[in-house]
């Protein structure tokens, strides 16, 4: 997962799939604070911190051994000349691709219209297809979804939430 914030979805995903490895990357101090204390409640054991953005770690995971990969409530960046610091960007997006096995998950949820554009307009770019065939795919939570703080603030403030899924290609 990268940015995982507080932790709640990471620690979901790890107690829901014991059996998987789950690598989660996050430079706020607090947010991994938080998380550890969630992973020793849960007392799961098959999750790796990194306490650092992922754009530093890319160098150090195979080709191909990533499965799914998790991007949700990124910071928005809604001033246009910073739209360069969001994650859906050829220079975020090209390591990604690089790192993630063929016809793996990007899942993506914001409730932020103009990160949904900029999603859609990116990431297909980058060897993704998305995966939606009708207007649930991107309206409806996934199955295994625990939703965040985050996500809580977005509805409380009226903001409409999107879940996307990409597969890798190839």
């Amino acid at each position: 997962e990268i940015g995982f914030g507080g932790g709640e979805h990471m620690v979901h995903q790890a107690a829901s799939n014991a059996d998987v490895g789950i690598i989660g990357c996050e430079p706020f101090i607090n947010g991994v604070a938080m998380l550890l204390g969630k992973i020793r409640a849960a007392e799961v054991t098959n999750v790796a911190v990194l306490p650092v953005e992922v754009r530093y770690r890319w160098d150090v995971c195979l080709v191909g051994s990533i499965a799914r990969a998790f991007l949700f409530y990124l910071l928005p960046c809604p001033i246009k000349r910073h739209h360069r610091r969001r994650f859906v960007t050829p220079e975020f997006l090209e390591p990604l691709v690089r790192v993630m096995a063929p016809g793996a998950n990007l899942r993506v949820a914001t409730d932020i219209s103009d990160y949904v554009r900029q999603t859609l307009a990116q990431v297909p770019r980058h060897g993704f297809r998305w995966t939606a065939e009708r207007a649930a795919d991107w309206r409806v939570p996934w199955d295994d979804w625990l939703s965040t703080r985050y996500e809580q603030k977005a509805l409380r403030e009226g903001r409409v939430p999107h879940y996307l899924t990409f597969e890798r290609i190839g």
